[in-house]
């Protein structure tokens, strides 16, 4: 009868990790992620010890090439990091422990690259709206230009304030304001 119940025990715990990792899979797109890259990050997550490319593959049931796709993209993403095993010929993974980290590194990587492009984009067209407004003689289209240059220096105000936001995340000086919550198991 013991024995049986530590079966029982062991399936019990599976299950909830398990479930545990489809929350992690499932929120995954909130980083841009698909689902499946999200129950990898959340396998290595709770591996006792870091894995291979088949590893993973035989514990997801997906391709190897899959797997490749995904740790390239978590690893993008400074969640997952190679390791190395003395006299261990292939390449081994393991997630970032530290999601704080995971998290400063993404959202400053994501939203950089986002807003960088909206302050080029709004850079642009304040100038070809400054060149039409020099060609027309329409006094109503001079009105609107004018008007439409004026929201278009207040998004870049915005974006200006978000890259130094983005700053502050990246940099840590977030958790000056924000502490981290320290509680450990």
């Amino acid at each position: 009868m013991p024995e049986e119940k530590q079966v029982k025990d062991w399936e019990k715990y599976e299950e909830t990790i398990e479930k545990f990792i489809q929350v992690i899979a499932k929120n995954m797109n909130l980083y841009g992620m698909t689902s499946s890259v999200g129950r990898l990050y959340g396998t290595l997550y709770f591996a006792d010890e870091p894995m291979t490319l088949d590893d993973m593959r035989d514990a997801l049931e997906m391709s190897k090439t899959s797997m490749s796709t995904g740790v390239r993209a978590l690893s993008d993403m400074k969640m997952v990091e190679p390791t190395f095993k003395k006299g261990f010929r292939k390449d081994l993974y393991q997630s970032e422990e530290d999601w704080y980290k995971s998290f400063t590194s993404l959202f400053g990587n994501r939203w950089r690259k986002h807003t960088e492009s909206n302050i080029e984009e709004a850079n642009e067209a304040i100038d070809e709206l400054v060149k039409i407004y020099h060609k027309t003689e329409d006094p109503e289209l001079r009105n609107k230009i004018n008007s439409d240059i004026e929201r278009l220096r207040y998004a870049k105000n915005y974006y200006d304030w978000l890259m130094k936001f983005i700053r502050v995340i990246e940099s840590g000086e977030i958790f000056q304001y924000i502490p981290k919550n320290e509680d450990n198991i």
